[in-house]
């Protein structure tokens, strides 16, 4: 990885989605929302579900929604400003409406806005528009996450990731960064064989919402500069777009074949990409 940004001295990186890249869990994740949302609209959910997958709806990686509004929200990848918004069913704003009601920086809350930054969000929306609460969304997000470290899931190790770690850990330092709680990571790690590898995890980190505390934190403890420093992640709102304005260096981890462009930023598919030999 230091081939990369071979200057850097620290490196942040993402837990799910970034260290193993397994997507079952989402599928899982639906399937008890589904079972609490109302009978009547339960076909809409799993249609409405499947086609954000496909990328055929107004919800996808990398836009936000607004639960109050129901509506869709398209968002400049490096500066987080509204561009487009649109109703569950596709409809436009215009630019005026846009201009007056997202005037301001987005303010991601996990309640009322939410940042649809990886597989976790899609569901979640889904389930947000056919009337669950945080509640029942949470419960269904907890029992996926005990399914997770059962004998019936099975994370997929990516290739070359332990050792290209402790390469790494030679070189720079490592630190882990994630929103799942220490318990649920630390199962993660074990299953990973990645134990142990980590200078330091940061759990419960709450990103996006406190993502730019977090890394300026680091840089004071690590004693780096944010030039000096790579975030490393596949969620652009958490961990991606508050690098770049921070200054840092950044590894968007996007098998889909999002196209973006900054001199800070390196977008591949998967990390075993990053560390092949």
């Amino acid at each position: 990885m230091k081939h990369y940004y071979p200057e850097c001295k620290l490196f942040i990186f993402d837990l799910d989605g970034t260290l193993y890249e397994d997507t079952d869990h989402f599928d899982y994740y639906a399937s008890l929302l589904k079972g609490k949302v109302k009978p009547v609209f339960q076909g809409n959910f799993m249609k409405d579900y499947e086609a954000m997958k496909r990328g055929e709806h107004p919800i996808g990686i990398g836009k936000a929604y607004d639960v109050d509004r129901d509506v869709v929200l398209t968002l400049d990848p490096l500066t987080l400003q509204v561009t487009h918004v649109q109703e569950w069913d596709g409809t436009e704003w215009d630019t005026e409406e846009i201009e007056t009601i997202y005037s301001e920086l987005l303010s991601f809350d996990f309640e009322h806005m939410i940042a649809i930054g990886d597989g976790w969000w899609l569901p979640f929306a889904a389930a947000k528009h056919y009337g669950l609460t945080g509640e029942e969304t949470y419960t269904s997000y907890t029992k996926t996450k005990d399914f997770m470290v059962t004998d019936q899931f099975q994370l997929t190790k990516t290739p070359g990731l332990k050792e290209g770690l402790q390469k790494l850990k030679k070189e720079a330092e490592i630190v882990l960064v994630t929103n799942s709680e220490a318990d649920d990571v630390a199962r993660l790690l074990n299953e990973l064989e990645l134990d142990g590898l980590f200078q330091e995890v940061v759990p419960l980190a709450q990103k996006p919402v406190q993502t730019k505390k977090i890394f300026l934190e680091l840089f004071e403890k690590y004693k780096v500069k944010p030039e000096e420093t790579v975030s490393v992640g596949d969620n652009l709102i958490n961990e991606i777009a508050p690098a770049l304005l921070l200054g840092m260096k950044t590894i968007y981890i996007q098998p889909t074949g999002i196209v973006l462009e900054h001199n800070n930023l390196k977008v591949v598919p998967s990390l075993s990409e990053v560390f092949e030999k």
